[in-house]
């Protein structure tokens, strides 16, 4: 018999012997008593199963990211310097059990939030020929595949939708702070805006194919255990 189902036997035991005991001409010392004993039990049931490995399997880590501390940028080759920052977004870390790889990463960026530096830019990524923000408001990432692939090192595989069109792109991962209550994740992910049907330029600048995405997010292990790395 496991732990925690012998103390809910006893717990039960000592209820069914309150219950017995229960009289109006009993021994109300006696009683008393029984009703101490039951409650003891109880408390002492409920502390071992909290220590109990039942109890420690059913927690999770549960992360959150911080935007503030966060950074989501990109830059393409071209003839006139092409990079920027999105201003808006929100990114969550959810786990379903202690093994890193269970961890779903998604990603929402407000596509209107661009910032180039340059009105003009900002005002041609967020047309029809880029972005197309009206039609397409967010673009989003959700990873459907986890690999470690070193001690500190993952390959992310998701769902990449930009323009209201969704590839599977891959994400390269390097995360500081392992075991401890905070760190930061610093992704690498490449795309080829022709696939999502960018496929104009930018006037009087040349725009290469190839997009680079930095993603830097800084998060926080707010409760649970931390992951346990294959690595």
């Amino acid at each position: 018999m496991h732990g925690t189902d012998k103390c809910e036997y006893l717990v039960l035991a000592d209820r069914s012997t309150a219950t017995e005991n229960w009289s109006p001409r009993g021994n109300e010392r006696g009683l008393l008593s029984t009703r101490i004993r039951y409650v003891l039990a109880s408390t002492a049931c409920l502390m071992a199963f909290l220590a109990s490995p039942r109890a420690s399997y059913a927690q999770v880590p549960t992360y959150e990211v911080t935007p503030a501390e966060s950074s989501i940028n990109f830059g393409v080759e071209s003839s006139v310097s092409i990079k920027g920052i999105f201003e808006k977004w929100n990114a969550s870390i959810k786990f379903s059990s202690r093994d890193v790889r269970s961890a779903v990463l998604e990603i929402q960026i407000e596509a209107d939030s661009v910032n180039t530096g340059s009105h003009m830019k900002d005002n041609k990524l967020k047309g029809k020929d880029f972005f197309n923000v009206k039609e397409s408001p967010l673009i989003t990432f959700q990873s459907t595949k986890i690999v470690q692939t070193g001690p500190n090192t993952f390959d992310v595989e998701g769902n990449f939708t930009i323009r209201g069109v969704t590839k599977t792109e891959k994400l390269t991962l390097t995360t500081e702070g392992k075991g401890t209550p905070s760190g930061n994740l610093d992704g690498i992910m490449a795309f080829d805006r022709k696939d999502y049907g960018m496929n104009s330029n930018i006037p009087f600048i040349k725009i290469a194919n190839r997009v680079e995405v930095n993603v830097r997010l800084k998060w926080r292990r707010v409760s649970g255990p931390p992951p346990v790395f294959q690595q």
